[in-house]
């Protein structure tokens, strides 16, 4: 009887066993799929709280960005004529001791693709460094 008893005991721990191992894997699926389903509101939220940063950043620093902006479309307009864009997007602010270290980098997104302006100060004014 103790033979019997004891694989008794013995097929009773196994079947505890995985049912737990069974839990675990469960719980490591769960957590995975929710994780999987969070990341892209996580990424938006960061990509928004990245852009409200630079224009915070910008608009406290007394840079006012209409005047930025009306650089951007007149480099925009010069450097490549035929690029039709639909939104100006600040993505960069380089706020470095001094005027005229000062960069902002605008991003013109259209049908036809993108195009990086690269904005300096000379001497208190904003004008075009660079259209890529």
């Amino acid at each position: 009887m103790t033979l019997v008893a004891l694989s008794t005991l013995g097929l009773i721990f196994l079947i505890g066993a995985g049912v737990l191992v069974l839990f675990f894997i469960g719980g490591l699926i769960a957590v995975y799929v929710r994780s999987q389903r969070e990341a892209p509101v996580y990424a938006e939220h960061v990509r928004e709280a990245d852009q409200a940063l630079e224009v915070a950043r910008a608009g406290d620093r007394g840079w006012d960005r209409d005047v930025m902006e009306g650089v951007v479309r007149s480099a925009l307009s010069a450097e490549r004529p035929d690029f039709s864009y639909a939104g100006l997007h600040l993505v960069l602010v380089e706020d470095r001791p001094g005027k005229d270290e000062d960069r902002a980098h605008f991003m013109a997104v259209g049908d036809g693709g993108e195009a990086r302006v690269v904005l300096g100060r000379q001497g208190g004014d904003w004008v075009a460094e660079s259209v890529r």
